[in-house]
């Protein structure tokens, strides 16, 4: 019997992403395969500036994709927050599996919640989507800009540079600093990023094999929810650092999802919620992002972009 080729699976290099590349590699070694991990530093790993300002879209993404398409690495695995809506030239998500939390989480070593910080605390987040949500909650806080990966963010809270910090739940979740989460934020207070929680599993569309292999790892229910979102995304023209949220809820094949989109001074909120069947989920995105601009979406996006 022959055995199965090495699947080379591209990754960044942070403690998060390790965790989720090689859960990714255990996953398909379970299946039988043989996994390299080739770690791949992306322009965002070197960037120093903000996010925002340097623009952010496809950053910590793109390297890995223009690796998948040279033939360097079969299998990239990106954080699907971090991954640019339109699919690369000859790429495609093959699956997601099941996700993590999707909510943001406050973390303070001296505050219990966002409530309960004094008027002009220093909050760190370098997200545009946090940062409005969090000015339309409370205009009278201080956002300031944080860069680096959670472990670096936490170090700078716990120094002093910061009252608290936003960060991804399902990122402190699975590098099992869950104790540090002082708080997490529901929906009505932070729609999470489009795609947050989620692992897109990322390969060359014409590669059979290792499609046929990867696909083993999708999960049906967080795929829908997930490209829901991108699908509505993708109908704003908006990025993955525009100021606009998404969540998604399913009970009975009946799959929900709700858009928000903010003013980056968190002064104006557009919100769009509807319903359909699950397999239509592509549909809902396109929908929702139409009521969304119905409303005066398109405004907002444009003038966050300018």
């Amino acid at each position: 019997m022959t055995s199965s080729p090495t699947i080379r699976l591209g990754t960044r290099g942070s403690k998060l992403a390790m965790w989720q590349s090689t859960w990714v590699k255990q996953a398909l070694e379970g299946l039988g395969c043989s996994v390299e991990l080739i770690q791949i530093k992306t322009e965002g790993d070197v960037a120093t500036g903000s996010l925002s300002q340097i623009g952010g879209q496809g950053l910590f993404t793109k390297r890995l994709q223009v690796a998948l398409q040279n033939g360097e690495v079969d299998l990239a695995v990106h954080s699907l927050k971090d991954l640019p809506t339109q699919d690369a030239d000859g790429l495609s998500i093959c699956a997601i599996p099941q996700r993590e939390t999707t909510a943001d989480a406050l973390v303070s070593n001296k505050y219990d919640s966002l409530q309960d910080l004094p008027a002009a605390a220093v909050v760190g987040t370098g997200s545009v989507r946090r940062a409005a949500q969090i000015r339309h909650l409370r205009s009278d806080l201080k956002i300031a800009d944080i860069r680096g990966n959670v472990d670096t963010r936490l170090r700078k809270l716990d120094e002093g540079d910061y009252d608290a910090i936003v960060l991804a739940a399902a990122g402190l979740t699975r590098l099992g600093w869950q104790d540090r989460i002082t708080a997490h934020f529901s929906p009505s207070e932070l729609l999470p990023a489009v795609g947050q929680g989620a692992l897109g599993l990322e390969t060359r569309t014409d590669d059979k094999p290792t499609n046929s292999i990867v696909s083993q790892l999708n999960h049906s229910e967080s795929f829908c929810s997930a490209m829901a979102e991108r699908h509505m995304l993708r109908a704003l023209f908006a990025g993955c650092l525009a100021p606009v949220g998404a969540v998604t809820a399913v009970a009975n094949e009946t799959l929900t999802l709700t858009g928000v989109v903010l003013s980056t001074d968190g002064q104006t909120r557009i919100e769009a919620s509807l319903s359909t069947a699950i397999d239509q989920y592509a549909a809902l995105g396109q929908r929702v992002a139409k009521e969304l601009v119905e409303k005066g979406a398109d405004v907002l996006l444009k003038a966050a972009q300018a």
